[in-house]
């Protein structure tokens, strides 16, 4: 990194516990991108021990009125983050024990409450090492949250009337690939689907029809001929579009993210 941001969070950590383990999941998010952050700490975090602590910083509102919370996910993970959407992913599928509020009277870096810019450094590392290093328990954190956590708009899948419809959620870097939210276990619902079927695949974005076409559903990228799109399901367990051995969002001008719906069904 060119800045000194990550490391100043990272000595903050080890100011609090020499002995604390830290991680890097990603510094390459688009700056003020929610969605981008959302999925990746979906995409990544039951890959990790249960208690392990989350510090996710993507905060375009930081130092307004927007909340600060720790999320503890129902398999037993730690979320601390703004409240902005960044756990709306997590939230949907795989549940919320609790949230609480970040008091910031008893949880904050000493000497920052004048500072409104850095609550990464101020607040989020210095409340998540205290929480990873057993200083202060989940309890301790601030009060439960109340109402409803702040969520992205996204079409969920849903399959209906033979038609499978969901969200592109991610442009695969550095192949192009499209990666739905569609799961394998969806798609089984189109009727006879089976390898080398072909499927109709539609695509728009904010309602403008983008792209139209029949593609085979394989395995794998080997089943396919070389340079034609296809569907598969990716390591994840969702359904994806791609070139073989090309970039499918680069050739076809494709994105991702809340704008990006595309629907499956049979010829």
């Amino acid at each position: 990194m060119k800045e000194h941001f990550v490391a100043v969070m990272k000595g903050v950590a080890i100011t609090i516990n020499p002995e604390i383990k830290i991680y890097d999941l990603t510094h390459q998010i688009p700056p003020f991108n929610v969605w981008e952050a959302a999925l990746t700490l979906y995409n990544t975090i039951n890959y990790w021990p249960s208690s392990t602590v989350f510090v996710s910083v993507i905060d375009p509102g930081v130092g307004t009125d927007r909340k600060s919370i720790v999320t503890k996910t129902k398999s037993g993970h730690f979320i601390v983050s703004p409240d902005n959407g960044i756990i709306t992913f997590i939230a949907d599928e795989d549940g919320i024990e609790a949230i609480r509020l970040i008091d910031e009277t008893r949880n904050r870096r000493p000497g920052s409450e004048n500072c409104y810019t850095f609550h990464g450094r101020d607040v989020y590392v210095y409340t998540g090492a205290k929480i990873a290093s057993g200083m202060i328990t989940y309890d301790d954190v601030g009060p439960l949250y109340p109402g409803e956590i702040t969520r992205i708009n996204y079409q969920k899948a849903l399959y209906q009337g033979g038609i499978i419809q969901g969200t592109i959620m991610k442009t695969e870097e550095p192949f192009g690939n499209l990666v739905t939210n569609i799961s394998g276990e969806l798609l089984k619902k189109i009727p006879g689907l089976d390898y080398d079927i072909k499927l109709n695949v539609e695509i728009w974005e904010k309602g403008q029809h983008r792209y139209k076409d029949v593609l085979a559903y394989v395995k794998s990228f080997g089943y396919a001929v070389h340079s034609s799109p296809l569907i598969y399901i990716d390591s994840s367990g969702f359904a994806a579009v791609a070139l073989n051995q090309g970039n499918f969002a680069e050739q076809y001008f494709i994105g991702s993210g809340s704008n990006w719906l595309i629907r499956i069904s049979t010829p």
